[in-house]
């Protein structure tokens, strides 16, 4: 719920309070309410704005999870994919793009420019089995190369997934990481 709520707008709107205090403290002579007012809300301000410009918005999913896969998630889904759903999920600060890092370790961004943007998740049930569906916009990497990288798709988020590779459009990649091993065998080890 909290990672719904950016930070930059805390920040804005309790630093604007503030300076406001402060601006209407010093206009009748309050030195407590003003220097209060200038020392916290102005900073807290600014730090809110410049956070604001350094934002990178949640993805959102492309249709809303029905209970039913939301149990089959908590069932199977292995922590990898429960990791990569809370992060895109969620404001991030100081980043270019959603996967930025994975896409670069996978070689699927070359540069900045030719990076594939994260545009919408989904949660499914393929043949009983939980998938996270992820649609880039993808312009600048064909899918051949999408389709090359399969394996390492694959291995980079596993173990106890397998990743399909499908073009929507031209422009347009769908990646969909389907559980093959249920999460509990994972995390179960040989004593």
């Amino acid at each position: 719920m909290l990672s719904q709520i950016p930070l930059s707008l805390v920040l804005i709107n309790v630093g604007g309070l503030l300076a406001l205090i402060g601006f209407f403290a010093y206009a009748i002579d309050d030195a407590t309410f003003n220097l209060i007012g200038f020392f916290y809300g102005i900073p807290l301000f600014l730090g809110g704005l410049a956070l604001k410009s350094a934002e990178l918005e949640p993805v959102p999913f492309e249709q809303i999870t029905p209970a039913n896969l939301v149990k089959l998630r908590e069932a199977q889904a292995t922590p990898t994919l429960n990791q990569i759903r809370k992060d895109v999920t969620r404001f991030r600060y100081g980043q270019e793009a959603h996967l930025d890092v994975a896409l670069e370790k996978l070689g699927l961004a070359p540069t900045d420019e030719d990076r594939p943007i994260l545009k919408t998740l989904q949660e499914t049930e393929i043949g009983g089995a939980y998938a996270l569906i992820l649609k880039f916009y993808s312009p600048f990497m064909s899918f051949d190369v999408w389709e090359e990288k399969r394996g390492k798709i694959t291995k980079f988020f596993g173990p106890g997934i397998d990743a399909q590779i499908a073009a929507y459009d031209d422009e347009e990649i769908v990646v969909t990481l389907i559980v093959v091993e249920p999460a509990k065998e994972l995390a179960t080890s040989p004593a």
